[in-house]
C-alpha cells in the first residue's frame, strides 16, 4: 500500500503541472487590468504602466509563468496584488470557514441520508419507497443560490430565527459558529442527501437479495438485524466513492453559498479576488483546491482496503 501511495502522490506532479497552465493562461487572457483597478478611472496612462512594471505584468506571458511557476515549486504562491500580503497565507486564514461549513455539511448529509436509505430499503415495496425517489430527485434538482434565497428570506428575513451573513469561529463560540453556519450548511447539504441516499439505497438493493442474506433470513435473523450487519456494510465501497465526490461538490458550492452568506472563506476570496483581477491569489486558490480535492480521492480510495480486505492495491 505504501508503494501505491507514494505512486498516486507523484502522479500529482505532471496533474498540478497542468492544472496550473490552465489556470495561468485563463487568468491572464480575461479581459481585465489588474494596474487599472487598483489605481483606479482618473490614473494617466504613465502611472498605470510604472505600475504593470513593478508588479510584472509587463514581461510577455511566458516569462511570467515560469517567474510564478518557479516560486511555486518552492511553495511560494507569491504575493497579492492588491494587499501585497502572502498569498499562502491569506489562503490559510480562510481555510478555518470553508472547512467548518464543509465540514457541518458533510455531518448533516450523512446523519439525514444514511438512516433515510435504510428505513427506504426495509419499507421497500411500500409507498416510502416512490416518495424517497421523488424527494432525492427533488433534493439534487434545486439550484443552491436559488434554494439558499428561499432560506434566507424565509427563516432569517420574514422570521428572523438565524442571521442571513457572518461567521464567527469556533473557537470563539460553539453556539454562535453554529448558529452562523446551519443555513449555508443545509443549502450545501441537500444535493448531496439525495445523492448519498439514492446510491446507498440502490446499493442496498442489489445486496437484499443475494444468496447470503437468503441464507442469514434462513436462520431466523430479524430483517432490521440483516440490514445493517450484513447489507449496509457490504452497499458501503459505492456509497463511499460518492462520498468523495461529494468533496467537489462542497468546494464548488461553497463558492456560491459563502458569498451569498458573506462568510470569509476561500469561496468568497476566489469571488473578490476575481473582481479585483488579483493574479496570484486566484492561483494560488484554484492550485489548493484541486490538491485537496486529490487527497481526498487518495483518502477514499485508502479507506477501500478496510472497508473490504478482499481489496488489495500491492
Amino acid at each position: 500500500m505504501l508503494k501505491y501511495t507514494v505512486n498516486r502522490l507523484l502522479s500529482t506532479i505532471p496533474v498540478m503541472i497542468i492544472v496550473s497552465i490552465i489556470v495561468f493562461m485563463i487568468v491572464h487572457l480575461t479581459p481585465g487590468n489588474p494596474a487599472y483597478l487598483i489605481l483606479g478611472e482618473d490614473s494617466s496612462e504613465e502611472s498605470i504602466a510604472q505600475l504593470e512594471k513593478q508588479l510584472g505584468l509587463d514581461q510577455p506571458i511566458v516569462v511570467q509563468f515560469f517567474d510564478w511557476f518557479k516560486n511555486v515549486i518552492t511553495g511560494d504562491l507569491g504575493q497579492s496584488i492588491y494587499s501585497s500580503e502572502p498569498v499562502l497565507q491569506i489562503i490559510l486564514d480562510r481555510l478555518g470557514p470553508t472547512f467548518s461549513l464543509m465540514m457541518l455539511s458533510m455531518t448533516l448529509a450523512l446523519a439525514i441520508a444514511i438512516p433515510a436509505a435504510i428505513f427506504v430499503v426495509w419499507k421497500r415495496n411500500t409507498i416510502v419507497d416512490p416518495l424517497f425517489i421523488f424527494t432525492s430527485l427533488l433534493g439534487v434538482s434545486i439550484p443552491e443560490f436559488w434554494f439558499a434565497m428561499l432560506l434566507v428570506l424565509g427563516v432569517a428575513v420574514a422570521i428572523p430565527i438565524f442571521p442571513v451573513a457572518g461567521y464567527v469561529p469556533i473557537v470563539e463560540s460553539v453556539n454562535l459558529w453554529f448558529y452562523h453556519l446551519i443555513l449555508p450548511a443545509i443549502v450545501l447539504a441537500t444535493v448531496e442527501i439525495g445523492l448519498i441516499a439514492r446510491m446507498l439505497r440502490d446499493s442496498m438493493l442489489d445486496n437484499v437479495h443475494q444468496d447470503y442474506t437468503k441464507t442469514v433470513r434462513a436462520q431466523g435473523i430479524k430483517e432490521s438485524m440483516i440490514l445493517m450487519k450484513y447489507v449496509f456494510a457490504n452497499a458501503l465501497i459505492p456509497t463511499t466513492t460518492v462520498v468523495g465526490t461529494m468533496v467537489a461538490g462542497l468546494l464548488g458550492g461553497a463558492i456560491i453559498v459563502e458569498t451569498m452568506f458573506t462568510i470569509p472563506g476561500i469561496g468568497q476570496l476566489l469571488i473578490d479576488s476575481i473582481h479585483r483581477r488579483d493574479y496570484p491569489v486566484i492561483q494560488g486558490v484554484v492550485l489548493i483546491i484541486a490538491g485537496i480535492y486529490f487527497l481526498i480521492n487518495l483518502l477514499i480510495d485508502l479507506l477501500y482496503t478496510f472497508l473490504d480486505p478482499r481489496i488489495r492495491y500491492d
